[in-house]
């Protein structure tokens, strides 16, 4: 029986089920990675200031890349590896026009992507792990924490936050017996990071710059710098957000570190001049109760309104997929380096920070751009200019990818690991 109350509730329900659907309807799952028309847009755009500097320069631009030429390309950047032959096979026999923009997301959603940018990241961030033997046992546990955030699709800003800020003191505070050891390889952090850089305040600050905003300041460590209008003294002024961390014991990888969160300043070698914290666009830190200097430095480096941070992403990531940056090198923005296209990385910049930091989707735009989806080969002596990108570039592999891509051709997949789906990009065919 119906009674009052009932009906009171129901009525309820169906006006909560209804908004549900609104919402639903506003804002379709995932909106983060965006609609294949948004994707287009920016595509779109990117080959229209390519285009522009063409007509500029009187270019004649290479012919678009054949099927087989992009289904390699696209596998190597993404994947790490060549593409197994069965795909190749079928690639190449499927007639439908989306066929190149499918084949991106099947890619970005296997696990080949998260293993191949797994190890493109570990390298950006600890390049010290490719020649020092110390540093190379920090790998398994930085490479896990990464692989948790592309598996999870973290944002980009959000990965920067975790690095800077990451919690000092779990297990670095203890003794390094091999138990300890151990428990430190199996553990998924960014600490490595840290300890990579052997937690100096002038290493870190050097790394951070570098890394996350594309600006070399490291020459401004000991003078200013002479080729560039870095001081000594911003220099330290930016390593001051990590004057709170204290090395304690032997001055190793995994020696014991304690940090004062509160402290804001730090005394500059060779001289009695000690400086307080400061940004290196000139700007005042906004100090919070409680909130320490390296939080503080992180929401500021990976904030959208920063734009040396979203200009470095995007020039890195375009770099990796086209050989060389619109700032090459990709680390080394500068008033003496000036980019190639700048209305164009101002455009991705500002694109990327819209759609929040979306590593993916900031990939499936430029990989669908007609620019990035040209041939290699060269048909007119205008395409020699590298800076104009009217051709791709011949870019030669990364050992990881030699070695996955003669796995793949050879089928030599070592059988301890062919179960596991994050080695040689899954692809086991």
């Amino acid at each position: 029986m119906l009674t009052p109350s009932s009906i009171f509730r129901t009525y309820v329900c169906l006006l909560l089920l209804s908004a549900t659907a609104i919402t639903r309807a506003e804002t379709p799952a995932g909106q983060k990675e965006s609609s294949a028309d948004d994707v287009k847009r920016v595509a779109d755009q990117i080959d229209a200031f390519i285009g522009a500097r063409w007509q500029e320069a009187d270019v004649t631009p290479a012919d678009p890349s054949s099927d087989a030429e992009f289904l390699r390309r696209i596998h190597l950047h993404l994947d790490g590896s060549i593409p197994p032959a069965s795909r190749v096979r079928a690639f190449l026999a499927d007639s439908t026009p989306d066929k190149r923009r499918r084949m991106v997301d099947q890619l970005l959603e296997g696990p080949g992507y998260i293993t191949n940018f797994t190890r493109y990241w570990r390298r950006v961030m600890l390049p010290e792990t490719d020649s020092d033997l110390q540093t190379r046992f920090l790998i398994p546990s930085f490479e896990n924490w990464l692989r948790n955030q592309l598996t999870e699709n973290t944002s980009y800003d959000e990965i920067a936050r975790q690095i800077i800020n990451v919690q000092l003191g779990q297990n670095n505070t203890q003794r390094n017996s091999s138990a300890v050891y151990m428990n430190r390889l199996n553990q998924s952090t960014p600490l490595a990071f840290y300890q990579a850089k052997q937690v100096a305040p002038e290493n870190l600050a050097a790394a951070t710059s570098r890394i996350f905003l594309g600006i070399r300041i490291e020459c401004a460590q000991c003078h200013d710098h002479p080729f560039d209008a870095w001081k000594r003294v911003q220099f330290w002024s930016f390593a001051a957000f990590f004057g709170g961390i204290v090395r304690e014991g032997q001055p190793n990888v995994f020696g014991q570190v304690r940090e004062i969160p509160d402290r804001r300043e730090i005394s500059i070698p060779d001289s009695d001049r000690v400086v307080q914290a400061g940004y290196l666009d000139g700007s005042e830190p906004q100090w919070r109760f409680r909130v320490g200097a390296r939080k503080t430095l992180a929401d500021w480096v990976a904030s959208g309104d920063n734009p040396y941070f979203t200009r470095a992403a995007v020039n890195r990531l375009w770099g990796h997929l086209f050989g060389r940056g619109i700032v090459d090198p990709v680390d080394d923005f500068s008033d003496t380096n000036p980019p190639s296209h700048p209305e164009l990385l101002d455009f991705l910049a500002k694109e990327f920070a819209l759609h929040d930091f979306d590593l993916k989707f900031l990939i499936r735009a430029i990989t669908a751009s007609k620019t990035y989806q040209l041939s290699s080969r060269r048909t007119h002596k205008s395409q020699d200019d590298p800076q104009l990108f009217a051709r791709m570039s011949v870019q030669g592999l990364t050992p990881d990818q030699l070695y996955n891509s003669l796995a793949q051709a050879t089928g030599a997949v070592n059988t301890f690991q062919a179960n596991n789906p994050f080695i040689f990009g899954g692809q086991n065919e």
